[in-house]
């Protein structure tokens, strides 16, 4: 129950599909990806029950930097890409994070923050950001030598107070296989298979769809993300991808 394996009996199957444009991320690719992208968390100094910061849209790379903070070690933030430049340097400063990644429309929200964290730009270029695919790119798609489970640390709402970050104990089972209720519910409730086709419309920084997709990895099957909700367009990909 792990994209690797997926990645090595069928390299070739889509793991990611882009509703709007049909652009696929196989298996094969995301599971290289999220490789380059534990090294370079370790070639930046982040080892095991670190933290690493996410504000990034809807787009496929998204899950190669959950993926590849996953079999780090790492906890990793998905920050919501609607926040204020204050509620977002709380998070940041409140958890700890060492590294932050955006995406290139974060733009007027970095330039207002005032936390000096490294920051690297994932799908595009950015001032005051190094080039994550460039800096990947130079990275093994091999497995890092010292791989463990890493975990989510989402943050609640904040709305009778400051958000609060949940932050729960990390296994200690090297393995990066870990057999959890969520994926276990899925699989058993919901019958996700191999053969499932998953549509994610909503922001992958929020805790129902960042998890319920990276279990549908889990077990195999594709899902499609929307860049945002429409119903519309929700109705046409429904139809288009034949989604379960």
């Amino acid at each position: 129950m792990h994209p690797y394996i997926h990645a090595q009996s069928q390299p070739d199957k889509p793991a990611v599909i882009v509703a709007e444009t049909g652009a696929v991320m196989t298996y094969g690719e995301m599971d290289a990806a999220s490789n380059q992208a534990a090294h370079l968390f370790r070639a930046l100094g982040l080892g095991h029950d670190d933290v690493t910061a996410f504000i990034v849209g809807n787009v496929a790379e998204y899950y190669t930097l959950t993926w590849g903070a996953q079999r780090s070690g790492l906890r990793y933030v998905c920050i919501s890409t609607r926040l204020t430049a204050a509620e977002t340097d709380y998070i940041l400063e409140n958890s700890g994070a060492r590294l932050l990644v955006v995406s290139p429309d974060m733009a007027p929200l970095l330039a207002q923050l005032s936390s000096s964290i490294p920051r690297y730009v994932i799908g595009g270029s950015l001032a005051g950001c190094e080039d994550w695919a460039s800096a990947a790119a130079a990275q093994p798609t091999t497995p890092i030598a010292d791989e463990r489970n890493g975990i989510d640390m989402l943050y609640s709402s904040g709305t009778t107070g400051q958000p609060k970050g949940v932050r729960v104990p990390l296994s200690q089972d090297p393995s990066i296989i870990q057999l959890d209720a969520l994926t276990m519910l899925a699989k058993g409730l919901l019958g996700v298979d191999e053969n499932s086709i998953y549509l994610s419309p909503a922001p992958l920084y929020h805790a129902a769809p960042l998890r319920w997709s990276m279990r549908v990895h889990k077990l195999g099957g594709t899902v499609v993300i929307m860049g945002k909700f429409d119903a519309e367009a929700a109705l046409r990909a429904i139809d288009r991808y034949k989604t379960t």
